[in-house]
């Protein structure tokens, strides 16, 4: 037989602790807030390539002459007066470098394309600079970009030259496809997107050159979106453990689905206590660790409460506690073994990556920690407590024991 542990001698402590911790975290919240990313805050979300022009267009005529870039061509729409309102469509199969391409452009009437770079490379990696007007003037040359294989720019560059702002980066694509994400925030209720914009493109054209940064993408997020997403974050989480409540109420008794939400609750509270006092990013990232982990620690509970079923059947003892102490006992090998394998991984995302993902590696680990803690000690304390008027027997499966109904038997009177 293993060997008995007095876990229960440790509830009242662990709840103590647990008490002290998360009035801390509220605390926190109260004081430093929670530091909310892009998606639950009004901001801009830009996608950014770094590279060269490759070639310059100019327009001489007295029509309107705009470009339109496709996935697979060109389109040049010509319209206007003096002109036949037409789309000249110039296929990257049909002109599959950029020199041929610009000769393709020089042939449309009033057009002139000068090849500035990369005459050589492939068609169908041109790109625009999207934060243009795509109208064609002779004054103003509108450039076409290609990516550079050769560019030694990483992620770690540009947000060397965007520090200070309120930005956070990630880097999409290969070496040879090379483009930036920056998620910027509003800080401050003066800033509007266009202002923040501006300077995030200001300051990277000052370090890589004006006529080197093209603006592929740019969304912007509305107050009213950010707000009504961290709403329905927190509605998905609520339904998440009604719906584990329900769950381990219908396959257990209803005090034993209390304590393992009761066990949910902490660790929830747990990890924002962290969240809050370390200024982590709260993001759909983080969002989504936390409610890995209400999956992870309603199983480390299921697991237990399993065993307490179990040795309700066979345990004889009067004191409920003695149950607990033999589940958890007999439970707790596999709960330290599921718990230290699954940190083997979170550990390694926390100490081999940076942004949003090292932000999910740390409340992984913090809630992995949290919901075996709260699995032996704060959802097993919780039923201890609510099971101190057990008795075994018939009624070993309710809170409290049924009280027994006295029968009085009237005698008939003797003569």
């Amino acid at each position: 037989m293993k060997r008995l542990l007095k876990f229960s001698r440790a509830f009242l402590g662990c709840a103590i602790f647990s008490a002290i911790v998360i009035i801390c975290g509220i605390i926190g919240i109260c004081l430093r807030g929670i530091n909310f990313g892009i998606d639950f805050r009004p901001g801009l979300i830009e996608e950014v390539r770094i590279a060269p022009a490759a070639v310059e267009v100019t327009y001489s005529g007295s029509a309107t002459v705009s470009i339109d870039a496709k996935n697979n061509a060109l389109d040049v729409v010509v319209s206007g007066s003096g002109a036949d309102n037409e789309t000249v469509t110039l296929t990257f199969g049909q002109h599959p470098t950029v020199s041929k391409m610009a000769d393709a452009l020089n042939g449309i009437d009033g057009i002139k394309a000068v090849v500035r770079a990369n005459g050589d490379a492939d068609s169908y990696g041109i790109f625009v600079n999207n934060a243009v007007t795509a109208r064609l003037s002779s004054d103003v040359p509108y450039r076409l970009y290609v990516p550079d294989s050769a560019s030694k720019i990483t992620v770690d560059n540009v947000r060397t030259v965007l520090e200070g702002q309120d930005v956070s980066l990630k880097e999409l694509g290969d070496a040879a496809n090379r483009s930036f994400q920056i998620r910027a925030k509003i800080s401050d209720d003066s800033v509007t997107n266009q202002t923040l914009q501006r300077n995030i493109l200001s300051a990277l054209q000052q370090s890589f050159g004006e006529n080197n940064v093209a603006i592929i993408k740019t969304d912007f997020v509305a107050s009213s979106f950010s707000s009504r997403l961290a709403g329905m974050s927190v509605l998905l989480a609520v339904c998440t453990v009604l719906l584990i409540w329900l769950y381990a109420t219908v396959r257990f008794h209803w005090d034993f689905a209390l304590g393992a939400i009761v066990a949910l609750l902490h660790d929830c509270l747990i990890m924002f206590t962290f969240i809050a006092w370390f200024q982590i990013e709260f993001s759909p990232t983080t969002l989504a660790a936390v409610l890995t982990i209400f999956g992870y620690s309603i199983n480390a509970t299921v697991v237990i409460l399993d065993r307490v079923r179990e040795n309700l059947k066979f345990v004889k003892t009067r004191d409920f506690r003695d149950i607990l102490d033999r589940s958890l006992s007999d439970t707790l090998s596999r709960s330290i073994i599921t718990t230290v394998t699954t940190l083997f991984a979170s550990i390694s995302l926390l100490v081999f990556t940076t942004g949003s993902i090292h932000d999910f590696a740390i409340v992984l680990t913090i809630g992995l920690l949290s919901g075996c803690y709260s699995s032996l000690f704060i959802s097993s304390g919780f039923i201890a407590f609510m099971r101190r008027h057990w008795e075994p027997g018939e009624n070993a499966d309710r809170v409290r024991p049924k009280k027994s109904t006295a029968h009085t038997v009237v005698m008939p009177a003797s003569n």
